[in-house]
């Protein structure tokens, strides 16, 4: 095993830990032989082939963004000015994927406050509608403008601001790429609309308008964050063995085509929480395709289940003040520690430069679609709903078919099947929680449980919201995988304004059609759900 240790500036450390140091050294050499940091910073879209330059030539302005973002951050402070002084504090945030997960991350650490409604559940959507309205401002933000959870908390808000006698036109800020629908829309209706690079894809957008207006707006220095990712720019596009960015991406790269593919993130005392939640969408949304791919699986810390166990599959990262890597079964491991705008250039770096080492396209998404497919389907009534199998007291039971036994009756008895259908070597569970993840936040703890239980990783994702970061590898990733959905009847249900379904109508489909997405590629997929809010510990307990 081979240990490395390299600091790029003041307080910014990389250190990793390889099994195999000839492998590793021989691919680390051929990047910085084949000039790929260079290109990379000189924004080259031959760097992963053929097949993926169109795609790369309109997605690589991301390299440029800690300089060329400096012309937001007046027009942003300007704003909040104008906000702060009409008494308009309290910030919310319509968006999905990487247009809520970076501003989240980035205002967490900042310690501001920041409300992302990134959740189709009616019960979240109307939490956030009815709490100070009077002092809100909302940032909706889309990089295609067409994105329908976005457009749908857009309508159920400019409705709300109607009903009290509010001009939405005054409340509303806009996010999205020029010329796209959302962009049409919003200048016709008076709202402020921040143009984005079309140029940088919304997983590689955290230091674009789409990471900065909310976090800015709500009071983050975002000059600092700039700063912080363009002092670690030039180290990131040099070509030598010194690069972070380099040694981050080959490992990824070299233990991913081992099938040492669970990328195990555990936070040691950053002053960023949350940062494994944007981590896991670059990382998985970039490489899970073509049967292969990063799976992150963001754990709880350093002596969670998962880490503390962990598998002969996984990398074990810690971010934070810790220096050392931990000691991995597999013996690939990182410890790393920056500001958080560095943190996200060198993992933005590293994804790309993984994607090359595993010959995939890093910046297309083919398999998002058709679960958005499926959902369509099941909202205009050409899609086929699941019949319950069985109902266990407020639980009811659904399951894609062909692997849950005959006669099944409880949720325990299902749950067990559906691990009993897990790889031993290389299989993963996925729990997803179509639910309010602000109410039900507990509900995250059977994430360790079932890693504990299983011995196994586990991720756990709030749908909607994962369909748009891991979503991507469930469908296009290694088939490895079992999926557990966990739904449930709302308080109340919302309308969507001038639309022809409700929000939990919505949100169902969602879940139903992505589970028919996973079934037609022969993954096992387990439903639960819920009879109210108020049943939750029944699900706990079952899951227990």
């Amino acid at each position: 095993m081979t240990t490395w240790e390299g600091a790029w500036g003041a307080g910014w450390s990389l250190a990793l830990d390889v099994a195999d140091g000839d492998s590793y050294d021989a691919v680390l050499g051929d990047l910085v032989r084949g000039g790929v940091a260079g290109r990379l910073a000189d924004r080259d879209p031959t760097l992963w082939g053929p097949e993926a330059e169109q795609e790369a030539a309109k997605r690589l302005a991301w390299v440029d963004l800690p300089t060329a973002s400096r012309p937001l951050v007046d027009e942003i402070l300007a704003l909040r000015q104008d906000l702060q002084a009409r008494g308009l504090d309290r910030v919310v945030l319509c968006g999905m994927g990487g247009s809520s997960l970076a501003p989240e991350v980035i205002c967490q650490a900042a310690g501001v406050p920041l409300v992302v409604l990134d959740s189709t559940d009616p019960d979240f959507v109307r939490a956030a509608l009815e709490d100070e309205l009077a002092r809100t401002v909302v940032v909706v933000s889309s990089k295609s403008g067409g994105t329908v959870e976005t457009d749908s908390q857009r309508r159920a808000f400019e409705k709300a601001f109607q009903d009290a006698g509010i001009d939405p036109a005054e409340r509303i800020v806009v996010v999205t790429d020029p010329g796209s629908p959302l962009d049409e829309q919003a200048s016709a209706a008076g709202y402020r609309v921040f143009r984005a690079d079309p140029e940088v894809g919304g997983r590689f957008s955290a230091l674009t308008a789409f990471g900065l207006v909310p976090s800015g707006l709500a009071g983050v220095d975002i000059s600092g964050l700039l700063d912080d990712a363009d002092r670690a720019r030039a180290d990131l596009a040099v070509d030598s063995p010194e690069n972070p960015g380099l040694r981050l991406g080959a490992l990824l790269g070299l233990a991913a085509s081992r099938k040492i593919d669970k990328l195990v993130l555990a936070d040691a005392g950053s002053p960023f929480p949350g940062f494994g939640d944007w981590a896991e969408q670059l990382v998985a949304e970039s490489t899970g395709k073509q049967g292969k791919g990063v799976l992150p699986v963001v754990v709880e810390g350093t002596q969670a289940p998962n880490f503390h166990p962990a598998t002969a599959d996984s990398v074990l990262v810690t971010y934070g003040p810790g220096k050392e890597p931990a000691s991995a079964p597999s013996g690939w491991s990182v410890a790393v520690d920056a500001p958080l705008g560095a943190m996200m250039l060198l993992w933005e770096h590293a994804t790309a430069v993984a994607g090359g080492v595993l010959a995939i396209n890093p910046f297309d998404q083919p398999d998002v679609e058709s679960a958005k497919a499926a959902a369509r389907e099941m909202l205009d009534g050409s899609g086929d709903a699941p019949a319950p199998l069985f109902a266990d007291g407020p639980l009811t039971v659904f399951a894609s078919p062909g692997w849950l036994p005959e006669g099944t009756g409880t949720v325990k008895a299902a749950v067990s099947a559906l691990l009993a259908q897990l790889d031993d070597d290389h299989g993963y569970l996925a729990v997803q929680a179509y639910l309010d993840r602000h109410r039900d936040a507990q509900l995250a703890g059977v994430r360790s449980r079932l890693a504990e239980a299983t011995g196994r990783p586990v991720t756990f994702g709030w749908g909607p919201r994962f369909l748009h970061s891991t979503g991507q590898y469930h469908k296009g990733g290694p088939a490895s995988g079992v999926y557990l959905q966990l739904t449930g009847q709302p308080s109340a249900d919302l309308a969507v304004p001038d639309r022809p379904f409700t929000f939990h109508e919505f949100l169902t489909a969602q879940a139903v059609g992505d589970a028919a997405v996973l079934a037609d590629k022969g993954r096992p997929v387990l439903r639960v759900h819920l009879s109210s809010p108020a049943d939750l510990q029944a699900l706990i307990q079952a899951l227990s």
